[in-house]
């Protein structure tokens, strides 16, 4: 795909699901190599909108889109744009850890092996890529004695770490993250947080969250988003510490509702 000074790129994008419309006009411009926020109250959109970026809400059924979506400045609704290679680029990360039922050493090459041809990869360079991938993740040293380990018996932190690992092998370039600290106590919160600081620059990510202070601490910019519209997009201590739009002020200052 062709690059752009934007990962992801959105024009009047609107989203029905049947007769309701659950995107209002949303463009928007999401930058390469850091973390952005998605913030608001429930129901206002932002799963959805993160949904677009790899076209998952298509399979939900009854979903019309209109509007442009850019991916590293390709239209992602192009009659030419491959689904799998689209999934490879843009990867996601879910509100629960959702590793397979599988060794740790075999989630991590799940993926790989979807994609590649039957029996591409030899054991050595397996062994490396699965080594890389959890090494970018902290996950190495806890885990290398523990390879053929069920990855669902994982503690949830590291569940979560791993399924970021999974993707790593694909070489995405944006991950998307849905309410990634959910299911984590303050302890496995702040080590998935740290993880996406340290590999932000080299991966855009886009995160919905309900937590505002998350939000606060680890995103570079932050949208808010009511009702199905984009309500204000900037820097997040800006957008935080001196809100331009009423709504948003509402929202941050906790007078929402």
């Amino acid at each position: 795909m062709e690059t752009s000074n934007h990962s992801i790129e959105t024009q009047n994008l609107s989203l029905w699901y049947g007769d309701f419309q659950a995107l209002i006009d949303v463009s928007v411009n999401i930058p390469a190599g850091k973390i952005t926020s998605l913030i608001g109250p429930s129901g206002c959109g932002k799963t959805t909108l993160l949904r677009c970026f790899n076209r998952v809400n298509e399979r939900y059924g009854n979903v019309t889109t209109k509007g442009e979506i850019k991916i590293l400045g390709k239209n992602i609704y192009d009659p030419d744009v491959s689904l799998l290679e689209l999934r490879k680029t843009v990867g996601m990360v879910f509100q629960r850890p959702n590793p397979l039922p599988i060794s740790v050493y075999d989630n991590i090459l799940f993926g790989l092996r979807i994609h590649s041809p039957f029996g591409s990869l030899t054991r050595s360079q397996s062994d490396e890529i699965v080594e890389e991938a959890l090494t970018s993740v902290f996950l190495w040293d806890d885990l290398k004695d523990k390879l053929k380990t069920r990855a669902t018996s994982l503690q949830l932190e590291q569940q979560q770490k791993l399924c970021i690992a999974r993707l790593l092998p694909l070489k995405p370039q944006i991950i998307l993250m849905d309410e990634p600290c959910s299911a984590l106590d303050a302890k496995g919160t702040l080590a998935v947080e740290e993880l996406m600081s340290v590999l932000a620059g080299t991966y855009t990510f886009l995160i919905v969250t309900h937590n505002m202070a998350q939000a606060r601490r680890v995103s570079s910019e932050c949208i808010y988003m009511f009702l199905g519209e984009l309500i204000e997009h900037r820097e997040t201590q800006a957008l935080f510490e001196t809100p331009e739009h009423p709504k948003t002020a509402d929202y941050v200052q906790m007078r929402y509702g």
